[in-house]
């Protein structure tokens, strides 16, 4: 039986069951936990998913950001009440992305209007070139991300962009992933690094490198808005998901 198959069966299933090993899930101890379903198809736990705001910076990765905007895009034409902003934590710009696209961001930084923040990556080993490493020097990231956590928004990564929730101390303790050439970074700054495409910890929820945006995306709106609005979405990018989506089971 083909994957999308066995998902679409797992659907229908009632509370309690668990998703097949497509979309695996985990313990922080390594035993297998359930994914619960409603009987519409829709997570019955963790935060909504309606509000995304994704965090631009000059050196930021194009198909980091653009992965994760464009699948969200789509399952809101599915139905699924999902608005996504781009925004910077400098206020409205012109950020210059990785390979040069100019990208013009209008949207204030109101990290008390979202549900997900989700910040992507960028270039990660000199802090004197546009990306990740030169934000984490810099500051003002991190120290964005730092505040906005006193609203309780959930915290989502693409690659890189966990470094940056490092940054923040918001990784500390926490089951996290990165790209496999940053995890010993990921793990200084205090992350229990595992070897998953996607982990979900309830309200961090991080994923590894670049195409991961995909896995990340689609699992966001798994967990908000159902296996077959996912599904759809799949269908529309001609993707299948890979590797294990790492569930923790805390909300």
């Amino acid at each position: 039986m083909e994957r999308r198959t066995l998902l679409q069966s797992a659907a229908a299933v009632t509370t309690g069951a668990l998703l097949p090993t497509a979309v695996s899930t985990g313990t922080a101890s390594g035993t297998t936990t359930a994914t619960t379903t409603g009987a519409a198809g829709t997570t019955t736990s963790g935060s909504p998913l309606r509000r995304v705001h994704i965090v631009l910076f000059d050196g930021v990765e194009e198909l980091d950001f653009a992965a994760p905007l464009e699948t969200l895009d789509i399952a809101s034409k599915f139905g699924a009440p999902i608005e996504t902003t781009l925004v910077t934590c400098d206020g409205p710009r012109t950020i210059v992305a990785s390979c040069g696209s100019r990208i013009q961001v209008t949207a204030p930084w109101q990290p008390e209007n979202a549900d997900v923040i989700l910040v992507p990556g960028g270039y990660a080993r000199d802090p004197d070139r546009p990306g990740v490493a030169r934000e984490i020097k810099r500051g003002v990231i991190p120290a964005a991300l730092r505040a906005a956590r006193r609203t309780r928004p959930v915290m989502a990564s693409v690659c890189v962009g966990a470094l940056l929730l490092g940054a923040a101390g918001l990784v500390r303790g926490r089951p996290c992933t990165t790209h496999h050439m940053s995890k010993d970074k990921l793990a200084e700054q205090g992350g229990k690094v595992v070897d998953a495409r996607v982990v979900d910890d309830g309200d961090l929820v991080t994923s590894a490198g670049v195409t991961s945006g995909l896995e990340l995306a689609l699992w966001l709106v798994q967990r908000g808005h159902g296996i077959d609005v996912s599904l759809n979405v799949e269908r529309v990018l001609e993707y299948e998901r890979r590797g294990a989506v790492y569930r923790t089971g805390r909300d």
